[in-house]
């Protein structure tokens, strides 16, 4: 019996150790996946931030300056990624339009995040009534598709800068009010936050110090995919003429006015629609690397 019981014993250990020895394996893999990860998508996201930044500088040519005699041109020297039906230089265009994407995603989740984490954090951390009242109203506002709500929205407040951030931002409340509500249902019936409330601390101090940083990782990764549906959205709001109004340049804008020339000019049609999939691309990037080094499980 004693040999059985060793020989068993040292079989199981020789699985452990061979399965030991995979994580091992597996683990610079998982390593190089995130930073490639982090390094792509930043990279990605750096050129874009720079775009903006050279056409709030005046690094680039005047995006709504027109010139007949240089319509259609292809991208050369004199314009990088070529002219549109009006003369118009793409690149510098595509870079304002950069500044409105920017702006919009990061108010509008700014937004989001803000109203979403607030409601979703008292509505798990006190329960009851609240609980319910808050849930129905997310509910209710989850009925209508996140495009549909931002378009009512925009339709009953005005095209324009500002409504489209609201909209929009308005638009995806529900989705951190859900994702906060389950990170404090979890966190209040935690360990330490009943030794928090045996000592003697605040509410507000539980909700501050204990349970939002520990449930900060959801959230976060819910940003980044809110700012590229957000860019999105206001790409889909323009593209329908209800978002960023002309002359302003904004990349659904850009692909609205450049459909008609796709035969002609088909660069006017790929520079927007690069532009919205480099970003979009960027911040998923970056919110899967996030989400790798945040949770537990994953790292």
């Amino acid at each position: 019996m004693a040999v059985v019981w060793r020989a068993k014993r040292l079989t199981i250990k020789g699985w452990s150790s061979e399965a030991e020895g995979f994580r091992q394996r597996a683990r610079p893999r998982r390593l190089q996946r995130r930073q490639l990860s982090i390094w792509l998508g930043g990279s990605l996201l750096l050129v874009i931030c720079l775009a903006a930044a050279a056409s709030w500088w005046g690094l680039t040519l005047e995006p709504n300056a027109m010139n007949i005699r240089e319509r259609l041109l292809p991208p050369g020297p004199g314009h990088w990624l070529g002219t549109d039906h009006f003369g118009r230089d793409i690149f510098a265009r595509i870079a304002y339009g950069s500044r409105i994407a920017l702006l919009v995603g990061g108010g509008s989740t700014l937004l989001a995040a803000t109203l979403g984490a607030s409601l979703g954090a008292w509505a798990g951390y006190k329960g009851g009534w609240w609980d319910e009242l808050i849930m129905r109203l997310i509910d209710g506002l989850m009925a209508f598709p996140g495009i549909l709500l931002a378009i009512m929205l925009v339709t009953v407040m005005g095209p324009g800068l500002g409504n489209t951030m609201i909209a929009i931002g308005m638009a995806n409340v529900p989705v951190f009010a859900r994702i906060t509500r389950g990170v404090f249902l979890t966190g209040r019936n935690a360990l330490y936050v009943e030794a928090a409330h045996a000592l003697g601390a605040r509410t507000w101090d539980i909700i501050r110090y204990h349970i939002l940083p520990n449930g900060i990782g959801p959230i976060l990764v819910q940003a980044t995919v809110t700012f590229a549906t957000a860019i999105l959205t206001e790409a889909s709001l323009s593209y329908l003429g209800l978002g960023i109004q002309p002359p302003d340049a904004s990349w659904g804008r850009m692909l609205k006015e450049a459909q008609p020339q796709m035969g002609r000019a088909l660069w006017s049609v790929l520079a927007p629609g690069a532009a919205i999939f480099i970003t979009v691309m960027a911040l998923n990037l970056m919110g899967d690397a996030i989400r790798d080094r945040l949770d537990p499980e994953t790292r």
